[in-house]
């Protein structure tokens, strides 16, 4: 009864977590919008796979040791700054080209590729540094270090399962065939959106490795 109350607990504070705007959300948003629902799902199953992949580390202890590893978490912030940089660059170029009359068509401004949207969803969650931290804190916090197996195996499907609902979700809401002349509208506000999004988390990353003398 004392894990349900946990386990409970855990997903209530799961769930404001995954709403709340960012990289992700933005990751998903704009895949979906340019590539449709096929893609949109994969970035959520690439999402959520990170989500599963983040648990795990802290639920084993893995992630603990790289946090207190100040080359290993400086090494894993540039990594995460260098590649949601990448995507905001690649988004505010897409609605630059846009604004100069390429506003007809939501395909051709991310790369075609079978498993190109899973990579980008498992690679924008695993890169994101922010994203180690949050579940350090909620884990550590939330699950105490004596839980069962099974527990924390309930913990782990409750990460990825919520993450994959929402995500998806998401994905096939955008991609209803009555949105579809709404999204090509909006597409060029999105990728501004999405891109200054990615751009601000890359930005803070560089920034605070900057405060902290990385690169001197």
């Amino acid at each position: 009864m004392q894990e349900t109350s946990v386990l409970l607990s855990l997903a209530a504070v799961f769930a404001i977590a995954l709403i709340s705007p960012g990289p992700d959300v933005a990751l998903v948003v704009r895949t979906a919008v340019h590539q449709g629902r096929r893609a949109g799902l994969l970035s959520a199953l690439g999402l959520s796979c990170g989500i599963l992949i983040h648990g795990t580390l802290v639920l084993t202890g893995v992630a603990l040791l790289v946090s207190r590893s100040p080359i290993l978490f400086d090494l894993l912030q540039l990594i995460g700054a260098a590649y949601l940089g990448w995507l905001g660059v690649g988004a505010v170029r897409a609605w630059f080209k846009r604004r100069e009359g390429g506003g007809g068509r939501l395909d051709g401004v991310l790369p075609p590729s079978t498993l190109g949207p899973w990579l980008r969803g498992l690679a924008t969650n695993l890169f994101n540094p922010k994203a180690l931290v949050f579940f350090l804190a909620l884990l550590t916090g939330l699950i105490p270090a004596e839980m069962s197996i099974a527990g924390k195996l309930g913990a782990a499907a409750i990460l990825f399962g919520m993450g994959l609902a929402w995500f998806s979700l998401l994905g096939l809401v955008l991609t209803r065939r009555r949105n579809q002349q709404l999204l090509l509208r909006a597409a060029p506000a999105i990728d501004l959106a999405c891109g200054l999004v990615f751009l601000m988390v890359a930005l803070g990353l560089a920034g605070r490795l900057l405060a902290l003398g990385v690169w001197q």
